[in-house]
């Protein structure tokens, strides 16, 4: 099978030494890359690993396509390229060396001049085909970043988090108020006496602060109101909230 992608450059590498062809050219068809946006004659490449590959053929435009990411590291982050199955690498690897056979005959053989005026719009046309190839690309993967994204988010939302004290008495549900206070050591029925005290106290006004708590919070023990926590407690609530993380 083979796909045609764009392929981060610095995921690509070579068999073939970079020293084989001349810096001057590398440096020349790096410039058009950068000109034009791409490359006309896309790499062939098979996958060797997760995001890595090799050049099975175009190992000239891959050099060009990494002078281009030398010379502008954004503009020539990514290249063109066939992305073929380790299957069918051989029958490739085959096709590519009777193309560039064919390719080196034709050059060898004398032919009339081709007018230009037949030879522009092709070139123009399979510019558009290109250039409409990496659009594409670059919409889906715009796509699959904002996909990515709300996953995290997603997933984000759902880790539990701890929460400063103040913020629990201010905010948590009686419910909830009750099943912590549960948690630090109260019996079910202060807990529930306590988280409701603490619930008619903050509807009133937001308590400031923990010692703000404390002062506020009564609850009805016999004929008399008593403190609902007490200091200590409070300190007894804080190193077990600490240890807790809420949803």
């Amino acid at each position: 099978m083979i796909n045609f992608s764009l392929v981060d450059v610095k995921s690509i590498s070579s068999n073939v030494p970079r020293s084989n062809f001349a810096e001057a050219d590398l440096d020349q068809l790096a410039d058009m890359i950068l000109e034009s946006g791409g490359i006309i004659r896309p790499l062939v490449v098979k996958a060797t690993g997760v995001e890595n590959y090799t050049v099975i053929d175009g190992h000239l435009e891959y050099y060009a396509a990494v002078r281009a990411k030398e010379k502008n590291p954004r503009q020539g982050e990514m290249v063109n390229a066939f992305v073929i199955s380790p299957k069918i690498e051989d029958t490739v690897a085959k096709q590519a060396t009777a193309l560039r056979s064919l390719e080196s005959s034709d050059e060898n053989t004398v032919k009339p001049p081709v007018g230009t005026g037949n030879l522009e719009p092709r070139l123009a046309n399979l510019e558009l085909r290109y250039e409409k190839q990496i659009n594409e690309l670059k919409s889906e993967q715009v796509q699959e970043r904002e996909r990515l994204d709300d996953r995290l988010k997603q997933i984000e939302s759902q880790i539990p988090k701890q929460i400063v004290p103040l913020a629990a008495f201010n905010t948590l549900s009686l419910t909830e108020l009750t099943f912590r206070l549960k948690s630090a050591g109260f019996t079910n029925q202060t807990a529930t006496k306590v988280a409701e005290s603490v619930e008619k106290e903050r509807k009133k006004k937001q308590f400031v602060s923990l010692s703000d708590v404390v002062e506020r919070v009564k609850v009805t023990s016999g004929k008399r109101q008593v403190k609902g926590i007490t200091s200590d407690k409070m300190v007894d609530i804080v190193d077990s909230w600490s240890r807790l993380l809420f949803f």
